[in-house]
């Protein structure tokens, strides 16, 4: 009887030490922070944004994300503006959402966020965001 007393007693020691060595790693981990934590309430994290030209957005592929830097100079039609660089110029659309209550005129100069739209016979950026400058 005490060899089982004794074997009963050395598995409840393995089995509080084994629970208080859980308890330890688990305190361990409970503030770890990934180096990068993501914003709360999310958006775009980094700083290495490639502004692209006019000429090179015709020569991208279809839904190839972009950032072109220039003016908007005119108005072409229902959510449809004409956009220039010092490279050329691109109809670009802008949904009402996307100005996201900023006035822009031709004077300023703006950042656009958004994806080639490359059709058969034209090539148009589908903005996602206007960023005045």
């Amino acid at each position: 009887m005490q060899v089982n007393e004794q074997k009963g007693l050395f598995m409840k020691k393995i089995s509080v030490i084994a629970a208080l060595g859980t308890i330890a790693s688990g305190a361990a981990f409970a503030d770890f922070q990934p180096n990068n934590p993501a914003p709360v309430g999310g958006g775009f994290v980094g700083g290495n944004e490639i502004v692209v030209t006019v000429n090179q957005v015709k020569e991208m592929r279809d839904d190839t994300p972009v950032i072109i830097q220039g003016r908007i100079v005119q108005r072409m039609g229902d959510e449809k503006y004409l956009f220039e660089d010092s490279t050329g110029s691109v109809t670009v659309e802008i949904d009402r959402k996307d100005w996201r209550g900023q006035t822009v005129t031709p004077s300023d100069t703006v950042k656009l966020y958004g994806e080639v739209d490359s059709g058969m016979f034209k090539t148009e950026v589908d903005v996602d965001y206007v960023q005045k400058l």
